[in-house]
């Protein structure tokens, strides 16, 4: 599997990928004129004979120490490959690269996130920017998501 940083030729599949797991309430919905304005958060796990996008995963910057992963998605009959795993190691790598010191997600999924050394925080303790997302959520604002971070070395 390729990971790449994503490009404008792959905002469709994103898109679809991520209305998916939207549908089932598990994400966020993400207009397309939105994945437009972020494409450059975004890498892509894509098939390396095809060049498919079967993942997703964006690095988003909230402040000069901080940023959140987020949109991790991967299609199902592409489970099991380590494909998320990979993307967001990708997503630390380049949280690193650019010198931040920490990492947070929302999540329904804090057994896999607790691998990469993510803890389980308080929601009070995210910045307020995020809450206008949340309430895109159908969950909202009766969300199951848990909250965590990651210090970065």
């Amino acid at each position: 599997m390729n990971i790449r940083k994503a490009t404008i030729k792959d905002i469709k599949a994103i898109h679809r990928l991520l209305h998916r797991y939207s549908d089932q309430g598990d994400l966020i919905p993400r207009p397309l004129s939105r994945l437009y304005d972020h494409i450059r958060d975004f890498s892509v796990a894509a098939d390396p004979e095809t060049d498919t996008v079967v993942g997703c995963c964006a690095l988003q910057f909230c402040w000069e120490d901080l940023a959140e992963i987020r949109s991790l998605a991967v299609e199902s009959d592409r489970r099991g490959q380590h494909i998320a795993t990979r993307l967001v190691e990708t997503c630390i790598g380049e949280a690193r690269s650019f010198g931040m010191r920490k990492l947070f997600c929302l999540t329904f999924k804090p057994e896999f996130f607790g691998k990469f050394g993510f803890v389980t925080i308080d929601r009070s303790e995210l910045p307020l920017k995020i809450w206008a997302d949340c309430m895109l959520c159908v969950k909202f604002p009766d969300c199951e998501g848990i909250a965590m971070m990651k210090a970065l070395d």
